[in-house]
C-alpha cells in the first residue's frame, strides 16, 4: 500500500470508525508512519485541543502535528530551541499551504448540527501530508511506513 492510500484509510477510519477527533487522528497516523510510539497520557492531553475544545481557536491539525514534532524531536536529542525553530517553520508552511492555522478560519462554517459529517477530511489528508513531508525533509532516515 502506498502512503496516499494509507493517509487516506487511516483518516477515514479514525474519523468515521473510531470517532476521533482531529488532533488525535493526526497523532496517531503520524506515530503510524514513523514508527514512533505515543504514550497515552501525550493523547489523553490532545483531549480538548481540537479548536480548543471546539471553540475554534487553533487548528487540532496543527497542535497534534506541533506535538508530534516535540516528541519526535526530543526522541532524536534536538535541542529545545531546535524544536521551537522546527515548529516556528512548520506554522509558517502550514499557514501557506493551508491558508491559517487557526480552525475557525480553516472551517469557516463553526461546528454546526446541520454541517454534513467529516466535513475536515480533506484538509486533514493534506495537513498530514504536508507534517509527514516537513519531518521527513528533516529527518529523511526517520520514516518508517511499510504498510
Amino acid at each position: 500500500m502506498d502512503i496516499e492510500k494509507f493517509i487516506r484509510e487511516k483518516v477515514e477510519y479514525y474519523y468515521r470508525i473510531e470517532d476521533l477527533h482531529c488532533t488525535h487522528t493526526i497523532l496517531n497516523i503520524l506515530s503510524g508512519i514513523f514508527g514512533f510510539n505515543i504514550h497515552k497520557q501525550v493523547m489523553d492531553a490532545a483531549e480538548g485541543m481540537h479548536g480548543a475544545g471546539l471553540y475554534g481557536a487553533q487548528c487540532g491539525l496543527v497542535e497534534g502535528s506541533l506535538m508530534f514534532i516535540g516528541l519526535y524531536g526530543n526522541s532524536k536529542r534536538l535541542t529545545r530551541e531546535d524544536i521551537e525553530r522546527l515548529c516556528c517553520e512548520f506554522a509558517d508552511g502550514f499557514e501557506n499551504k493551508l491558508g491559517s492555522l487557526v480552525c475557525r478560519e480553516l472551517r469557516p462554517e463553526g461546528f454546526k448540527p446541520e454541517n454534513p459529517p467529516r466535513l475536515c477530511e480533506p484538509r486533514t489528508i493534506d495537513a498530514i501530508r504536508f507534517t509527514a513531508e516537513f519531518i521527513d525533509e528533516i529527518f529523511p532516515e526517520a520514516k518508517q511506513f511499510n504498510a
